[in-house]
């Protein structure tokens, strides 16, 4: 048994017999499913998090360097010999004193987050590589004792909370002991990641028990520390005992008696019972509404999640339309960011980030604290599923409208300039008040309209490039009117 091995073990026994909750303590399935979703996470509809951690230091591929660089027959195992040497002499753990994070500023990421419009924010918490980011006492290898020697969760929520940001803390460690590192590999190699001394930071664990008791106190240590508002899990989460998965989910809910606040657990398919947490689709949307709130991790890379030298990044104008489209449909974005190994971020992720603001701060109403509608939208592009790696994002015109509603309010977002008449097939008006009015958010004229066999026309004002309020995307507040709607399949082009 290697070194690492009696650690984890002594420190585990400690943990769990200090943690004061036991099995007896845990929620069933049945009273799991019935956890309502907060009405803070409802009305957030965007947030934002960061793939930073050691593995931003090779710069090269993705954030799955770490996996790669082990697989002899890939194209990043072949750049890391020729740029860091062989893994018997320059492993991954090697990395890790050059993970400085020297330039990283708490409160300048939360300032530019809540620029951004986000309305919860956070970090990775802990990646596939097996690396916290907090100051851990399950795990040995933790940013607060290694590379940057700061907790940075805690720098980060504490900077956040400070805006009034809700907390989302991500886990994707359980793949690192399912997989992320190869297993196969030859001990007369001389690489680190056969060697017992490193199993607890390359998941190569032989005791199952040892690994998945590691999994749940990790996520117990963070949600002890920081108290987040989300936990968002990975794809890992699928193999996890359903023993430990209760176990994790009922701790957590019993916390928030005790911290007097709404929590909520994000998950991706079936990997927790239907209604312990919300669904999350990864690089991709429902295709129409859902009666279920729901959430999509995307991120503003088309390549990575995390920083990679070259990479190249999506436009405002496809993340606005994202938005708009997912929050239409009930969902929330949650946008993944990319700062550099150093905590900066570059001048362009700056500025993608600003514009999503500046159009927020005109168009929010239409977004923060709303409902879908009966129809989410309508026009040539209805039905879109979003982009995955590299595809091609549809290119949405003035035809394509999305549906929003706050109260008696109706939002109309023309996903661009509509030029001259801009005539609503979805809502039925069905009569008018006293009160009945349209305005465009962000502009102070007046905007006239009128009722063409039960259609609302809108006459757009006739304002050029630089007088629009904002850009990209447009929202027509519908206000005071008698309303029925259509079908979303009688609003769609015909063939």
């Amino acid at each position: 048994m290697g070194k690492s091995s009696l650690y984890v073990i002594l420190v585990l026994t400690l943990l769990l017999n200090s943690a004061g909750f036991c099995d007896e303590d845990s929620m069933d399935w049945d009273e799991l499913k019935h956890h309502k979703v907060p009405e803070w996470f409802k009305d957030a509809k965007f947030g934002i998090y960061a793939h930073w951690g050691v593995y931003c230091v090779p710069a090269y591929s993705s954030e799955w360097y770490p996996r790669n660089m082990y697989r002899k027959e890939s194209d990043v195992h072949k750049h890391h010999v020729k740029t860091w040497g062989d893994p018997s002499t320059f492993g991954y753990k090697d990395f890790i004193p050059m993970f400085k994070a020297e330039k990283f500023d708490a409160e300048e990421w939360a300032e530019l987050y809540a620029r951004a419009g986000a309305k919860f924010a956070g970090p990775v918490a802990e990646h596939h590589d097996g690396f916290s980011m907090w100051a851990s006492k399950v795990n040995r290898w933790n940013a607060a004792d290694m590379g940057p020697k700061r907790d940075v969760v805690k720098e980060l929520t504490d900077a956040l909370r400070k805006r009034g940001i809700k907390i989302i803390t991500s886990f994707h460690h359980a793949y690192n002991f399912q997989g992320y590192y190869p297993r196969d590999i030859d001990s007369e190699l001389g690489w680190d990641i056969t060697n017992p001394d490193y199993e607890d930071l390359y998941g190569q664990f032989e005791n199952e028990e040892v690994a998945h008791d590691r999994w749940l106190e990790k996520i117990k240590e963070v949600i002890d520390a920081y108290q987040p508002d989300q936990i968002w899990f990975d794809f890992g989460l699928r193999d996890i005992p359903d023993e430990y998965k209760r176990r994790m989910a009922s701790y957590y809910y019993s916390k928030e008696d005790e911290w007097g606040k709404d929590v909520i657990i994000t998950r991706k398919g079936d990997h927790l019972p239907e209604g312990v947490g919300v669904l999350d689709i990864e690089r991709g949307k429902m295709e129409g509404a859902s009666p279920f709130l729901w959430q999509t991790d995307d991120s503003i890379s088309v390549r990575s999640w995390s920083w990679i030298v070259g990479d190249n990044f999506k436009s405002p104008e496809e993340l606005i339309h994202e938005l708009i489209d997912i929050v239409s449909k009930n969902g929330v974005l949650l946008l993944n960011v990319c700062p550099k190994t150093d905590g900066t971020f570059t001048k362009d992720q700056k500025e993608l980030l600003y514009t999503i603001g500046d159009w927020l701060k005109v168009n929010g109403e239409a977004i923060y604290g709303t409902r879908p509608w009966s129809v989410h939208g309508e026009g040539p592009n209805l039905l879109d599923e979003g982009r995955g790696f590299e595809d091609d994002q549809i290119d949405f015109t003035s035809e394509d409208i999305r549906y929003t509603c706050k109260g008696d309010d109706l939002y109309a977002i023309a996903l661009g300039w509509p030029e001259g008449e801009l005539v609503l097939k979805a809502p039925i008006i069905e009569g008018e008040t006293n009160e009945s009015m349209v305005t465009l958010l962000g502009y102070e004229g007046e905007i006239e309209y009128s009722i063409d066999d039960d259609q609302l026309v809108i006459e757009a004002p006739g304002l050029d490039e630089y007088e629009r309020p904002w850009g990209y995307a447009y929202s027509f507040k519908i206000s005071g009117f008698e309303l029925d709607c259509r079908d979303a399949s009688d609003t769609a082009e015909e063939d």
